[in-house]
C-alpha cells in the first residue's frame, strides 16, 4: 500500500486543516460562541484526515464507504460554515471563501477517490447500507469470493 499521506487528497485535507487553523485563529478569544465553532470546525477537519487514514488501511469496500460517508460529511458541514460565521458577525469571513474552495478541489479528488475502491472486496453489509451496487442485505457469500482477504494489499 502506498504512503497515504502523500496522495492528492490527504494532501488536500492537510491544506484544509491548515487553512481553518489560520482563519479560526482570527476568532476573538472572548467571543464563546465562535470559540466552539473554532472546536466544531477544526475537529470536523481532524476527522476527514482520520477517516482517510482509516479507509487508506482496509481494504473492504464497506469499511471505506462508511469513512468516506463520515468525510463527505464533515466536509459539508466545513462547506455550509461560512453562513454560520456571516451570521453570526465573524469581521473576517470572507476569508472563509478559501475553504470553500479547497472543499470543492477535495470534492474532485474525493470522488475520484470513491471510485478507485474494489467493490469485489466486500463483506456483505447485513445492515445493507454500505453493499457494493447491486448486492442485497442478505447476500450469501461463497468462499472463494472472500480470497482477496489473503492477498497482498495493493496501491488504493
Amino acid at each position: 500500500m502506498k504512503n497515504y499521506l502523500q496522495t492528492p487528497i490527504y494532501k488536500k485535507s492537510e491544506e484544509i486543516f491548515e487553512t481553518l487553523k489560520a482563519i479560526t485563529g482570527l476568532f476573538p478569544e472572548d467571543d464563546s460562541i465562535l470559540t466552539d465553532l473554532k472546536g466544531q470546525l477544526l475537529g470536523d477537519a481532524m476527522l476527514i484526515q482520520a477517516k482517510l487514514a482509516g479507509a487508506f488501511a482496509v481494504k473492504l469496500y464497506d469499511i471505506k464507504m462508511e469513512n468516506a460517508t463520515l468525510i463527505r460529511k464533515a466536509a459539508r458541514d466545513l462547506m455550509v460554515s461560512y453562513h454560520t460565521l456571516k451570521m453570526l458577525g465573524f469581521e473576517e469571513v470572507e476569508y472563509y471563501q478559501i475553504i470553500r474552495t479547497q472543499i470543492e478541489e477535495f470534492r474532485l479528488l474525493f470522488v475520484e477517490w470513491v471510485d478507485s475502491f474494489n467493490e469485489k472486496h466486500f463483506i456483505t453489509d447485513s445492515w445493507g447500507l454500505f453493499n457494493p451496487p447491486g448486492v442485497a442485505h442478505d447476500y450469501k457469500q461463497q468462499d472463494n469470493e472472500l480470497d482477496f482477504l489473503d492477498e497482498e494489499e495493493e496501491d488504493s
